[in-house]
């Protein structure tokens, strides 16, 4: 009995860490950072960001990292309140919940030069197309590493998860 419940625990345990070391920490902006002159739209290409994942904004004075609305976005302008407003980098947002989040720079003419961000975010492990340039919601910590597929991800997951469980089950049995 003893050994059953700590079976389920253990199996427990993995399951969970296979899902965490599928989340990435993407340095938005890469080298460049968080910054006037880079193409944030060419940036996202190619990535596919999920929930679990992070956005690290990495920026000096003379820049800001607002989260606002689409309709803001779109416009460069923060009408109201924003949705989140960081005044100093580094920034790290969690991508906690699938959709599209938006980030601006306010000071004037950066957003209207291009300093904006959209980042479209999947709802399994590594699957979502991002659409236009970034996202997140703002606190601190860089990376840039490129993901793997939801089906590559979710492979190594499930091979992790079968494998242990396989020890666990010969454990127990013997």
């Amino acid at each position: 009995m003893a050994s059953s419940s700590v079976l389920i625990k253990l199996l427990v345990l993995v399951g969970f860490a296979a899902a965490a070391s599928a989340a990435t920490t993407y340095t938005v902006g890469d080298a460049n950072g968080w910054t006037t002159g880079t193409d944030y739209t060419a940036w996202t290409s190619g990535k596919s960001f999920a929930v679990g994942d992070k956005l690290t904004f990495n920026f000096g004075s003379g820049h800001t990292l607002t989260e606002v609305s689409k309709s803001d976005y779109e416009n460069c302008a923060v009408s109201g309140n924003p949705i989140s407003d960081v005044q100093s980098g580094p920034a790290t947002v969690d991508l906690t919940a699938a959709g599209t989040r938006y980030f601006i720079c306010t000071v004037p003419s950066h957003c209207t030069g291009g300093m904006k961000l959209a980042v479209t975010v999947g709802s399994g492990s590594s699957s979502g197309t991002p659409s236009t340039p970034g996202s997140g919601t703002p606190p601190t910590t860089p990376s840039s590493p490129s993901k793997p597929s939801a089906a590559a991800a979710g492979l190594q997951a499930s091979a992790v998860v079968a494998a242990a469980a396989g020890v666990l089950v010969k454990l127990a049995l013997f």
